[in-house]
Parts: structure tokens; sequence; C-alpha cells
């Protein structure tokens, strides 16, 4: 009888996941205060409050979605990789180097470095791509 295996890359696929929530909190708990600060984050109306920002919070917004975006191909890829039998080795490298490019671009994103966030996104395309096909034999 064969177990799975709880691998490197099934963990990059949970923390793939909250970098979004992450990109979300940046925004909403910088802006946190006292009961009746103005920029405190409205979780009555939160799509309402996330439009009126601007700067780095509405740019830690626009990261989290982006980040949202990039999670269905890079969890469709991890799973067919696994299911395709690459090599484990590989693929948890990959799925690791996909990871630390997707924290290096939100963090490029909330920094406002939009020619550096390019070339990390395109990046970690490469490697997204690269772990779809590394069980292709």
């Amino acid at each position: 009888m064969t177990y799975a295996r709880f691998t490197v890359a099934y963990g990059c696929l949970l923390v793939a996941a909250l970098l979004p929530i992450i990109c979300a909190a940046i925004a909403k708990f910088a802006s946190a205060g006292p009961g009746g600060r103005r920029d405190s984050f409205d979780n009555n109306n939160p799509r309402d409050w996330f439009a009126r920002q601007t700067g780095w919070k509405a740019r830690a917004n626009h990261a989290q979605a982006n980040t949202f975006e990039a999670l269905p191909f890079f969890f469709a890829a991890v799973i067919i990789a696994h299911q395709l039998q690459a090599s484990q080795i590989r693929l948890d490298v990959f799925a690791f180097v996909f990871v630390v490019l997707r924290i290096a671009y939100i963090i490029m994103y909330i920094a406002d470095m939009a020619n550096t966030r390019s070339v990390i996104w395109f990046l970690a395309l490469l490697v997204n791509i690269g772990i779809l096909f590394l069980g292709y034999r």
C-alpha cells in the first residue's frame, strides 16, 4: 500500500494560499488606529474602503488580487507534476523558488518598484511553467 506524503511542494501550496491574505492584512492593519481614526479599516464595507486607498495600501490590495490570480495555475502545476511522478526534489525546489519569487513580487509591488516587480512576475511564471512540465518524459 502506498501512502501519500505531505511534500515541500504541497507545503508551498499552503504558503501561496496564505500570501493574498497577508497582502490584505498589511493594508488593513497598518491603518488600524484608535476607534475613530479616519483611515481605519472599515470591516462593514471592506471593498469600498480598499477602493478609496492610495499609495502603498492600494498597491498591497493590488498585490493581493494578483496573488489570487496566480494561485490556480500554481496549484494545478504542482498537482499535475505530482500525478506525473516528477522528481520530488526538483518539484520541491521549483515550488519553493516560485513562492520566494511571489514574496519578492509582493514586496516590490508594495515598494512601488514596477520594473523589478514585472521581471519577478515573469520569472515566477517561467518557474510555474517549469513545474507543469517537470513530470513529462
